[in-house]
């Protein structure tokens, strides 16, 4: 019996356990503490609604002490919290699912061994072996976080090894040119169009998906580049001062683009001037010969007293640049647009089947670097015709009558106002489906607030993904005297899709606005 016993508690064990390492991954393993900062957000729905069926296991063990029973009553309450477990993973959305890493690996051995030595020294101590399974499935989470801080060591001699293998081959291939991309948001996109347009005329490797944490640059470096690349385009992401230098020290760009800078991650950054700050780290460590693509309708960037010499060519919409785009055009197909070029009197236009001003400012940084580079416009205006969107990120989806507008990356105060704007330029019924925004410390509910009232503007229903979580939004649509009969407060993003099917027009667009969901749980 204490054979399937244990069986039944491993499966269980396996629920957990899978979670806390995705836990841990998308909080960067516990940097600046985001991991242990998660598990006290989440710390009712971890331990508290399963303290009560160890206790009263516990309690039964302890004070009923009849085998069978006690048998039993653990099969029957790990046999729940299986099927709880199941239940749970198979709601939650996840668009970053866990990936098995060399890490990963590492940290599962760990654990085991953990796991090994608590069950060793409980039994010799005497301490009920069921009661020992019970403590260790308790306290998964943050036995996988002493794993962790248990590996500290290894990491960093794995990190250093990695890090000096990369650096080398960087030295060994002088003719690579490297562009560095940052900002608070459209990194991943740009890096995209950056790549679909240079690789007209070049051997163009970015980094992928988005890797881009020193982990991921200096993976990308050992086993994807190589002798016959020319252009190396790397995607820089930081939570706080001193990520992006750190970043450049290793790939030393030559090039670098700020995307915008605005609001994300104001909690891990501290203030408005340190994310100012850190994103043009980038810029400043540019060589002289090197140039840096700025955007002149954010007044972060226009604003900053630039520390080196380095040449900046200015895109924008709403200023004079030296790339603007003018007579912008947005519909369910896509985007066209007029480039007009500073010092060229020729008038160009461009089509793209990407949405929303966030993308027109990410083209723009493309054909900006591409025509330094000598690029001729034709060649750039096929490659802008033939850009993809990518996932996440203002990605247009059909389904029947129904519009699917996928902003569900990291939104962030600039990019949800932009993504909305996208939204009200579609005909038919609106609806938008978002949990509203995180890491903004401070200032998170003042600007969910700001989106709640922009909703109210442009939407027909809203859909809420998790009541405390969207507390602010609401109040934004109250303050707008938004009718409470169009507002939907859901626990899970999966039971959207069905309400919207109920909610639908004749013509309908949904923007999907949410911020890792699998985070809110």
């Amino acid at each position: 019996m204490k054979i399937l016993l244990t069986f039944v508690w491993i499966i269980y064990m396996f629920y957990i356990t899978k979670d806390s390492l995705h836990m841990l991954q998308q909080n960067l393993y516990d940097d600046d503490f985001r991991y242990f900062k998660w598990l006290n957000k989440n710390f009712t729905r971890l331990m508290l609604s399963f303290a009560l069926s160890q206790v009263f296991l516990i309690f039964f063990i302890l004070f009923i002490n009849k085998g069978i029973i006690i048998d039993i009553l653990f099969l029957i309450i790990y046999l729940l919290l299986i099927v709880r477990s199941f239940g749970i993973s198979y709601k939650v959305v996840v668009k970053k699912p866990l990936v098995v890493t060399a890490r990963i690996k590492r940290l599962l051995l760990t654990i085991f061994i953990l796991i090994l030595l608590m069950i060793f020294f409980g039994l010799k101590l005497n301490i009920n072996y069921y009661i020992i399974l019970s403590f260790i499935g308790y306290f998964m989470y943050y036995i996988s976080l002493i794993a962790v801080k248990i590996n500290i060591p290894v990491e960093k001699c794995v990190f250093l090894s990695f890090k000096r293998k990369a650096m080398n081959k960087l030295k060994n291939m002088p003719n690579l040119d490297v562009v560095g991309i940052t900002g608070s948001y459209g990194k991943t996109s740009s890096k995209n169009i950056l790549t679909e347009i240079l690789s007209v005329k070049y051997n163009t490797i970015p980094t992928p998906k988005n890797l881009n944490t020193p982990y991921g640059l200096i993976m990308t470096i050992n086993n994807d580049l190589d002798k016959f690349d020319e252009i190396f385009i790397a995607e820089m992401g930081a939570y706080k001062i001193g990520e992006i230098q750190e970043l450049c020290d290793l790939v030393h760009p030559k090039y670098g683009i700020l995307t915008r800078i605005g609001k994300a991650h104001m909690e891990l950054f501290g203030s408005q001037e340190n994310i100012q700050k850190g994103k043009f780290e980038l810029i400043e460590s540019l060589p002289s010969d090197g140039v840096g693509i700025l955007n002149k309708d954010d007044p972060l960037q226009v604003n900053y007293n630039l520390k080196n010499n380095v040449k900046i060519l200015w895109i924008g919409i709403d200023n004079d640049a030296d790339y603007k785009a003018t007579n912008i055009k947005v519909k369910n197909t896509g985007t066209t647009f007029d480039l007009i070029i500073k010092g060229d009197k020729t008038k160009y236009s461009f089509e793209t089947k990407l949405l929303g001003y966030a993308n027109i400012y990410n083209i723009l940084a493309a054909i900006a670097l591409g025509h330094y580079l000598k690029i001729d416009i034709s060649k750039l205006q096929r490659a802008v015709k033939s850009v993809k969107p990518v996932e996440h990120r203002l990605e247009i989806k059909y389904n029947g009558d129904i519009y699917y507008i996928d902003d569900a990356y990291n939104s962030n105060p600039i990019g949800s106002s932009m993504a909305l704007d996208v939204l009200d330029m579609m005909p038919g019924k609106k609806i938008i489906v978002t949990p509203g925004m995180i890491e903004l410390g401070s200032i998170e509910d003042e600007e969910n607030t700001k989106f709640g009232e922009h909703i109210a503007e442009v939407c027909d229903e809203v859909i809420l993904i998790g009541k405390e979580q969207t507390k602010a939004i609401y109040a934004g649509l109250k303050n707008k005297k938004y009718d409470e009969k169009h507002i939907h407060i859901l626990d899970e993003v999966i039971d959207a899709f069905p309400l919207v099917n109920k909610l639908k027009g004749r013509e309908t667009y949904v923007l999907l606005e949410n911020d890792l969901p699998d985070l809110f749980r």
